[in-house]
Formats: structure tokens, C-alpha cells, sequence
């Protein structure tokens, strides 16, 4: 194998993850025109997502789906046209919350509640154990393993007709 063979398969790898990189950034408008709009519901209040929107009728959904693609053939980013979006219709137009102050909340309590709940539920559980058995009112022990087979044995026998 010659010198060159190595260099010329770096650099054939090389022009594949670059042309991998190039093509993955130039992506197609209609799939960034779903992607947002599958991020976004419609703000008339059926709480459906923008591009599933089925309300007859529905005053905003046209509207915004119009926007939603000239902001996307125009060119700006995903973050402007949500942004522009959130200005418009307010933070409940985002599918989910967003990841910065109070919204982090939202994100935090299911998996903190679950915690919790979970460690209650241990902690009950591990005192029903430890609770001590109730004394006996008359002193006597209650019989246990063979004993307890011994008199049901007897039982048995003597209430055989």
C-alpha cells in the first residue's frame, strides 16, 4: 500500500462528513413548516396542535398557518418565528414550556412529586414492618410452625364423624 492510499481515505471521509454537515443544515422548508407547527397550538382555545387543528370554523388556525410559512419562506429562524409567535398569542401558544425561569418549574415537579411520592410509600411501608405485634389479651403466645400443624391435626381427628 502506497503513502497516498491512507491520505486519500482521510480525506474522501472528510468530504463525506462535510457534505453530511452541509446537507443536514439545508433543511427542506415544508419539513421546518411541520416541525414548527407540531410545536405550536392553535391559540382558539380548542388545545389542539396548529397543523392538527380540525375546529370547524376556527377563526386563528388559517391565519396563523399563514404566518407560520411566511415566516419559514422569509427565512428566519426557528427561535425568531416562536418568538414572534409568543409576542402575538402569549406563552400558551408554545406546546410545551419553555426550559428558563419559572417555566423550569413545570419540568421539575412531575419527577420531584413522583420522588416523593415514592419515598413516602418506602417510609409507610418500612414502619408497618417495624410496628411491634399487638399483646396478647389473655398471655397466652399463639401457636406457630409444627405446634400449629400438631392442633390442627387434632382438630381434624376429633371432629370426624
Amino acid at each position: 500500500m502506497s503513502q497516498k492510499a491512507p491520505i486519500r481515505i482521510f480525506l474522501q471521509c472528510g468530504l463525506v462528513l462535510a457534505a453530511i454537515f452541509v446537507f443536514l443544515g439545508a433543511g427542506d422548508q415544508n419539513a421546518r413548516f411541520e416541525s414548527l407547527g407540531h410545536k405550536m397550538m392553535c391559540a382558539c382555545g380548542c388545545n389542539q396542535i396548529l397543523l392538527e387543528c380540525n375546529h370547524v370554523g376556527c377563526p386563528l388556525s388559517d391565519g396563523m398557518r399563514n404566518d407560520l410559512a411566511s415566516y419559514v419562506q422569509r427565512g428566519d429562524s426557528d427561535s425568531l418565528i416562536i418568538q414572534a409567535f409568543v409576542q402575538k398569542f402569549g406563552p400558551t401558544v408554545l406546546l410545551a414550556p419553555t426550559t428558563t425561569g419559572f417555566n423550569r418549574v413545570a419540568w421539575i415537579m412531575p419527577f420531584l412529586v413522583l420522588i416523593l411520592g415514592l419515598g413516602s410509600v418506602y417510609l409507610i411501608v418500612r414502619s408497618w414492618k417495624k410496628r411491634p405485634e399487638p399483646a396478647l389479651a389473655d398471655g397466652v403466645p399463639h401457636a406457630q410452625g409444627s405446634e400449629l400443624d400438631q392442633y390442627s391435626n387434632q382438630v381434624r381427628k376429633e371432629t370426624e364423624l
